[in-house]
């Protein structure tokens, strides 16, 4: 009993010992002035790097404003990382930990990481060269690794890109082996539109025409009227004008889609509709009567003949069967 009164008396001396107190505070201090330097540190550095770029816009030489605004964010997470990285051992050296030690271990465990971190490594070295060789920057439209979408942030580690349906991919860089970048130059759209066999191309061009002139009022995106360069294809119903535009980066498909709408309803509007598929069909009788009819004619011609010649000799049965 008297020991365990000893030691709760000793407990109460250092618990209400002043020094204790002054020494909790006095490090409590230090941290919160440490957060608080560390987070006004970043802010300002962060204020001054948007000013430093505005400034550079009226300067000699300029960058373009893809490129400045993936390195304003690289820049921006950098500073960041070191400032808080700093804070975090400042921080350990108010709790009287060797920082010395911890940096050289870290130093030693860091060189050991490294060897079976290779992945690591190479995707650092890879963001690298994506942003000193701009391959692609913050706001280009893009295809890497099967996904397409907008380049959102990049890093030194990974790149998150955010699909047109609205989901966030983050891919790592070392896996960027090809990029396909729609941003950099114009797009070009491709338009064909399906005209009937009844329909004469001529007309169907200058309908085609009178359409095109006016689109580039109408959309921005366009940069120029739209050219016709000619019959394309001829298929079994209709053949197939084909229709290019220039169009300003990564507006190609939007262009294509508003070129279809207007073409089709100025088509409708002049007469010329859009070609329907054709089937002839046959009921078992005709299928019959027409095995017969190609059995007779090769018997009497005694040579094959052509489905055409089948088809018209069965018309032409049919015919007789109407009179």
């Amino acid at each position: 009993m008297d020991l365990l009164n000893q030691q709760l008396t000793r407990l109460w001396n250092y618990l209400s010992n002043p020094d204790l107190w002054m020494e909790i505070f006095k490090g409590a201090l230090q941290i919160v002035v440490i957060i608080l330097l560390a987070l006004l540190i970043v802010k300002v550095t962060r204020k001054f790097v948007d000013k430093f770029f505005v400034q550079r816009q009226t300067g000699p030489i300029r960058i373009t404003e893809r490129r400045e605004n993936t390195l304003k964010k690289l820049i921006k997470n950098v500073v960041a990382y070191v400032v808080y990285f700093l804070a975090i051992v400042m921080i350990l050296g108010v709790f009287n930990f060797e920082i010395g030690p911890l940096l050289a271990g870290a130093g030693v465990a860091g060189l050991a990481i490294g060897f079976g971190a290779q992945n690591l490594v190479r995707d650092i070295i890879s963001g690298f060269f994506i942003i000193f060789e701009d391959q692609f920057s913050v706001g280009d439209y893009v295809a890497v690794s099967g996904i397409e979408g907008t380049v959102e942030e990049i890093g030194l580690r990974t790149t998150k890109i955010l699909s047109w349906t609205g989901e966030l991919n983050v891919v790592p860089n070392g896996n960027v082996t090809q990029v396909t970048n729609y941003s950099i130059h114009n797009g070009l759209a491709i338009v064909d539109v399906n005209i009937p066999y009844e329909s004469d191309v001529y007309e169907a061009e200058k309908v085609i025409e009178e359409v095109a002139a006016e689109l580039p009022n109408r959309y921005e995106f366009l940069l120029e009227v739209p050219q016709i360069i000619g019959v394309q294809s001829l298929d079994v119903s209709h053949y197939v004008i084909r229709i290019i535009a220039d169009t300003s980066p990564g507006f190609q498909w939007a262009a294509e889609r508003n070129i279809r709408k207007e073409l089709q309803d100025k088509l409708f509007k002049s007469g010329i509709e859009l070609p329907a598929s054709r089937i002839i069909m046959y009921s078992k009788e005709e299928k019959e009567r027409l095995t017969i009819d190609r059995d007779e004619i090769r018997g009497v011609q005694g040579r094959e003949v052509s489905k055409g010649e089948v088809r018209s000799e069965l018309e032409r049965s049919r015919a007789h069967d109407d009179e």
